[in-house]
């Protein structure tokens, strides 16, 4: 499994992101490189009370990533029809507009 992007994932914002996925189910793969990269040593260690937690079931149910914000906000993602990018690209956006030290200075 390739890492979906090279960006840096930052976690500071983010208090829980549970991952409930079949792992023998054909669908699951964005949702497995999207565990990989937000459980990595290396993002882990932007926020260590950021608590990463995996669910696996056997029930062939679709793959889902559940995070809960800070501030009490949740975004849900079905990882059935969406790609590990898309993913990363949801949360990431969701992320840097919740911590505003987080987003580059574009504007002088």
């Amino acid at each position: 499994m390739a890492a979906p992007s090279k960006a840096a994932v930052v976690l500071k914002a983010v208090k829980r992101i549970a991952v409930h996925f079949s792992p023998f189910e054909p669908n699951v793969r964005s949702t497995r490189e999207f565990l990989a990269v937000v459980g990595s040593e290396k993002a882990r260690a932007t926020n260590m009370n950021c608590e990463v937690v995996t669910v696996v079931k056997h029930d062939k149910s679709t793959p889902v990533v559940d995070i809960t914000y800070v501030d009490g906000e949740r975004l849900v993602m079905k990882g059935e029809k969406l790609s590990s990018q898309e993913m990363m690209g949801a949360f990431q956006s969701r992320c840097m507009a919740k911590d505003p030290q987080g987003k580059p200075a574009e504007k002088k």
